[in-house]
């Protein structure tokens, strides 16, 4: 691909209304968790009451996420999505508006995080089965590199931003810029068009939709294997490098060379996505899986004996892997799920990542304390390796390739000023 060919997708019109869509989608969603996080320790400084409060968001959004996949194939995923901004906007400015007004208490956070974690759990599945109505086939791979190419920068600037607004003006205030986004995010919205989906059939209802998206997951091989393993990546990831990492480096290699290492991550990550820009990605779940089996060697390096250089050097290398597989599975699942059931697809893969996150959290500290961080991070390490080469047995993984590029739209993408 040439660099034109790389920023192609940018031409269709309706996907570029989605990518500033998603940028402002994103720098919100960045900004919220630092600005959230310090509205509740001001109004009940309180650590336990922080982690009720981030359960409230989760458990709802877990509990209804695959219904929000139902609803995302049935009806247009532009209005699901556009639903799902205003209902965040709206929870996230109530709260704003209390917390400013010196109003806010714990059962307020509570009640309004699920209302957010509710219209979350619609909005994910909308939002991921988007990409393939809005640019043609040739141009996936592309277009998800420029979506992960503006989320990994935002990354960086939404939580600066965000505490910038915390420490200038008060959280309240940067709650009220993250609501803000969320209405910007829907007004670009109401300017994407996506081809109409026939009206949902009489006779289906929503727990038939549901009984046809696990039907179609149980007999989807590469997927359920896929999802399978990353139940327990993500939870080896969340509690052993993110969770047990922050402590393990500060008795080594200190506080500093953490934020390093985490920068390095970000930096291998960002590299291979301008990469992806310019090479097609074969064999998407092969390479995929082969790529994320480089996140568990960090991890062995942590454990066994931390060397600042060389962890760098790991991390930049596993950040690179991380972005292998985001857009190996994008396109695996963009060119090989039908459009009616992509967003079911999408809602059991994210169902898998954010019940065994908290798992992880929770399970790993207890571990360390019993068996030591060394012990721990190193069997994490191999862990984590090893299960990301075992889903390659599946001849259903390794051997997906990727359809042959049709130069028509996949979707009807529309272009033009």
């Amino acid at each position: 691909m040439t660099w034109r060919d790389s920023f192609a997708p940018l031409r269709h019109r309706s996907f570029a209304w989605y990518f500033a869509s998603r940028v402002t989608d994103t720098l919100g969603s960045m900004m919220s968790g630092v600005a959230l996080a310090f509205a509740v320790l001001d109004v009940t400084d309180s650590a336990t009451s922080l982690g009720k409060v981030l359960a409230a968001h989760t458990i709802p959004m877990v509990v209804f996420l695959l219904y929000g996949g139902v609803l995302s194939d049935r009806f247009p995923r532009t209005l699901v999505l556009q639903v799902s901004n205003l209902t965040a906007a709206a929870s996230q400015g109530m709260l704003a508006f209390l917390v400013i007004t010196g109003q806010a208490d714990l059962w307020m956070f509570l009640v309004l995080a699920a209302v957010n974690g509710i219209a979350d759990a619609a909005g994910f599945p909308a939002m991921a089965g988007m990409v393939p109505q809005l640019v043609p086939q040739q141009q996936l791979q592309p277009a998800n590199a420029l979506l992960s190419l503006s989320r990994g920068g935002l990354t960086i600037i939404g939580p600066s931003l965000s505490a910038l607004l915390v420490v200038t003006v008060g959280p309240g205030w940067g709650l009220a810029a993250n609501a803000a986004t969320w209405l910007v995010s829907t007004g670009c919205l109401v300017r994407v068009t996506i081809p109409p989906k026939p009206p949902p059939s009489q006779h289906s209802s929503t727990l038939q939709d549901l009984r046809e998206g696990w039907s179609f997951f149980r007999a989807t091989t590469w997927l359920w294997v896929v999802v399978l393993a990353f139940s327990f990546l993500n939870a080896i990831q969340a509690g052993a490098w993110f969770t047990l990492g922050p402590s393990r480096a500060k008795d080594t290699i200190g506080e500093q060379g953490w934020g390093i290492v985490l920068s390095a991550q970000s930096a291998g990550l960002l590299l291979m996505t301008l990469v992806l820009l310019r090479l097609r990605l074969p064999r998407p779940l092969l390479l995929g899986m082969l790529g994320f089996a480089f996140v568990g060697v960090p991890l062995v390096a942590l454990g066994v004996e931390p060397d600042l250089r060389l962890l760098i050097v790991l991390a930049f290398i596993a950040g690179a892997g991380v972005e292998v597989f985001s857009m190996g599975w994008n396109l695996a699942m963009q060119e090989n799920v039908d459009d009616d059931m992509l967003s079911r697809a999408y809602s059991y893969d994210a169902l898998g990542s954010f019940v065994a996150m908290p798992v992880g959290q929770l399970l790993f500290g207890p571990l360390a304390d019993s068996f030591g961080f060394r012990a721990v991070l190193t069997v994490s390490g191999v862990a984590m390796i090893s299960i990301s080469l075992v889903t390659l047995l599946s001849r259903s993984v390794r051997t997906l390739d990727r359809p042959t590029v049709s130069t028509a739209p996949g979707s009807s993408a529309t272009s033009g000023p």
